[in-house]
């Protein structure tokens, strides 16, 4: 049978979270945000070349080689390594000075100075660019040179160890692109949505109380739960709407996006885990800066956590939108689901004996 009284404080939640959603377009920051998700998810096709270029420049070298100077004692074992970096064409100087007044000139962009060492081993210095692209790409590309040295002194001096040493794990030729859109693009658009609703809700409530909108708002019939709930209703679905829409656009954009409904329903818990939060820390401190720098540091804590689980949240969405989820994955949706619901349920009857800070 239909309760009037209920429909009606119904009616009073959807207000609010109405009031709420409709505020949002007056803070700049916030749409400024949003906007710039929605640009990566819209043109994330294009966008993503330039992307993975600052995550493994070594992806976009399109056969281009670096002129390094090599040079020491182990100058030809180094020399041989360096020429199997494809992106890497070594070459010998008789000496440092030599070499350095070559990289000074701008002749070579890296010099490589290999000892050998009385014991066995061979000890590398490395001289790169300062800063700049061309750094970064340099750094990179002799990082994985001289993580191939290691390899075969590893294997060469490995009969003169007592114990044998720990296994390195296998050396994986897998795509950039596909590694930083599944691993990183995604993860980022999905949950930065949940951080940017968890500061809005701060803000709103300290900004109700700041004006004194908050208590006018409880003389009426509105309660403070009320307020509350219409609150985390509006900034707890605004997180999942962004993600779906994200997930559109990278679909659209040619992304395969697998399990959508797993990956929104994670989304959906920590948003409202995040939410409730945010709520509890308003209306618990008084100042905006207060109430920002806690949850700051809240959302830190809570993040961080949660790579004590068996599964981190990243984790289940890339394994999730990839297509290639195990047992546990579901499980920690379900987690998440049924541990978000219940932290709101019981947060409720905080809020009810929680006082506003004057």
């Amino acid at each position: 049978m239909d309760n009037p009284f209920r429909r009606l404080r119904s009616d009073r939640r959807v207000t609010v979270a109405r009031r709420e959603l409709a505020s949002l377009k007056s803070e700049k920051t916030i749409v400024l945000a949003i906007l710039i998700q929605l640009f990566i998810a819209a043109f994330s096709s294009f966008l993503v070349v330039g992307l993975v270029s600052m995550y493994d420049p070594g992806s976009v070298s399109n056969g281009a080689t670096v002129p390094v100077a090599v040079t020491g004692n182990a100058s030809g074992e180094l020399t041989a390594v360096v020429g199997q970096q494809g992106a890497l064409r070594p070459l010998q100087f008789t000496d440092q000075k030599s070499a350095v007044k070559a990289f000074r000139r701008g002749q070579v962009y890296a010099v490589l100075v290999g000892d050998r060492r009385p014991g066995g081993g061979t000890s590398v210095t490395a001289m790169v660019p300062r800063s700049g692209i061309k750094s970064t790409y340099v750094v990179v590309q002799v990082k994985d040179a001289l993580q191939r040295l290691q390899r075969i002194e590893r294997r060469q001096l490995r009969s003169r160890l007592i114990r044998p040493p720990v296994r390195l794990p296998p050396k994986t030729d897998s795509s950039a692109y596909f590694g930083f859109t599944y691993a990183v693009l995604i993860p980022l658009l999905m949950f930065l949505p949940v951080f940017i609703s968890g500061s809005i809700t701060v803000d709103s409530l300290v900004e109700e109380r700041e004006r004194g909108t908050l208590e006018l708002l409880r003389v009426t019939p509105l309660s403070l739960m009320d307020i509350v709930d219409g609150k985390i209703g509006a900034m707890g679905l605004l997180a999942p709407l962004q993600a779906a829409t994200w997930l559109a656009l990278l679909a659209a954009n040619g992304t395969t996006i697998r399990n959508p409904v797993e990956v929104l329903a994670v989304v959906a818990g920590f948003s409202l885990v995040v939410v409730v939060m945010a709520v509890g820390i308003a209306l618990r401190f008084g100042s905006r800066e207060r109430s920002q720098f806690v949850y700051s540091i809240g959302v830190l804590v809570l993040f961080s956590a949660t790579y004590l689980l068996p599964e981190n949240p990243p984790n289940v969405v890339a394994k999730l939108v990839i297509g290639s989820p195990t047992t546990s994955t579901h499980l920690m949706v379900g987690a998440v689901v049924v541990g978000s619901v219940a932290l709101y349920v019981s947060s409720r009857r905080v809020f009810g004996r929680l006082s506003v800070v004057e």
